[in-house]
């Protein structure tokens, strides 16, 4: 909840609480705000914390998004190495390729009228080379993941990703100064063990035509991929404190998966992917061609879902949230890699299931009782805010 105070015809003092339990004033007004470079930004609505009816329904729709694309996105990856698909590098590319359905979420408010502001209006130099640097690093991630995904079971692949919130949590330590506290702690602790139960179970289910040294790289490579992501996740929160509306961080994602998907091409051009992938369509895919380019279609798409919905999810709530709200897919995404491609779920995957969501849990009642701590603290410092307003 977001208590706020409102006088008419005078700027809106809001007080929002983020993970970092940081209290931070936002005051709205039509003026301009001064940046580093001498440049202004127009200085619109804050939407990490506007009013409960419009921050909400932001917050639900991407975490559908995140919901959606983060499941369908895995399972058709899988679904394109498990009937013969065997490119790395296509993997890697169709994982940011669909960046220009971006455009949609950033200019859809404008065209609707919902806001003044013309897209790209603020974007500054300084944001368009940290966009860029964190799109090239995002590249390598995603050549990462889709080396682990092409060597794993789905299952497997999903529960070692949880490694990347003990990463989170301390890099967000570090870089966004998050404080610890005994909900996101034992939470950590939980999904590491998740993990590691996982790793003394992993020599059961090595995939058919797989040498264990494959299998192990897989493995490795998997857990890569989390820690570069859970770097960016703290990085990115960083950045969007100093941004205020969500078309703006829909730009930025833009510029990263621009810069992302060039370097896919580059290697894609390079290795000769795009005329294999050609032919891998047409003599090497079992289910044909027509079913080749539907499932790389739907890789693009739920692709930019799950990136969308990870961006938005940061920026209205804390990387930290962001990486608790992933983890908490994962048993999604594990019981999808059961149910459809029968991925074994012994009593080792069974436990670390348990445990990953046990973790989740404890860390959702931890935030409720925070939250409910700093509503109550927030609610008395605005009374008796206006209670001095009124003796006066």
């Amino acid at each position: 909840m977001t208590p706020s105070v409102n006088k008419h015809n005078t700027s809106e003092i809001e007080f929002t609480h983020r993970e970092s339990e940081e209290e931070v004033v936002h005051l709205h007004a039509d003026s301009a705000l001064s940046m580093d470079n001498n440049t202004t930004m127009q200085v619109h609505a804050d939407q990490k914390c506007i009013t409960n009816k419009r921050y909400m329904p932001l917050l639900v729709i991407n975490y559908v998004c995140l919901f959606v694309g983060s499941l369908a996105a895995s399972l058709l990856s899988k679904y394109y190495f498990i009937h013969k698909g065997s490119s790395i590098l296509v993997s890697t590319w169709v994982q940011t390729a669909g960046f220009p359905l971006l455009i949609i979420p950033i200019s859809l408010p404008y065209l609707l009228k919902l806001t003044n502001r013309v897209p790209f209006t603020d974007f500054t130099p300084r944001m368009l080379v940290l966009s860029v640097s964190i799109g090239v690093m995002l590249g390598f991630n995603n050549l990462f993941f889709s080396w682990g995904n092409s060597y794993l079971p789905i299952s497997t692949s999903a529960l070692l990703l949880s490694s990347q919130l003990v990463f989170n949590l301390i890099f967000s330590v570090i870089i966004v100064k998050q404080k610890l506290t005994f909900s996101n702690v034992n939470c950590v602790i939980l999904l590491t063990l998740s993990s590691i139960l996982l790793a003394l179970d992993s020599s059961h289910e090595t995939p058919k035509g797989l040498t264990r040294k494959e299998y192990f790289f897989g493995f490795f490579c998997t857990i890569a991929a989390g820690l570069m992501f859970a770097f960016y996740l703290p990085l990115m929160e960083k950045i969007y404190r100093r941004v205020n509306c969500y078309e703006m961080v829909m730009e930025m994602q833009l510029v990263m998966e621009l810069a992302a998907t060039t370097l896919a091409t580059v290697g894609m051009a390079g290795g000769g992917g795009f005329a294999k992938m050609k032919a891998e369509s047409r003599m090497v895919f079992d289910k044909g061609c027509v079913v080749y380019w539907v499932t790389v279609l739907g890789n693009v798409v739920t692709w930019q879902l799950c990136f969308m919905g990870t961006a938005g999810m940061v920026f209205l709530t804390s990387s930290l949230t962001g990486g608790i709200c992933m983890t908490a897919l994962l048993s999604m995404n594990v019981l999808g890699g059961v149910l459809v491609y029968k991925d074994a779920f012994g009593g080792f995957k069974a436990i670390s299931t348990v445990l990953c969501i046990w973790g989740f849990l404890s860390y959702v009642y931890g935030i409720y009782k925070l939250n409910r701590k700093e509503q109550h603290k927030a609610l008395t410092r605005n009374k008796n805010h206006i209670v001095n307003i009124a003796a006066n």
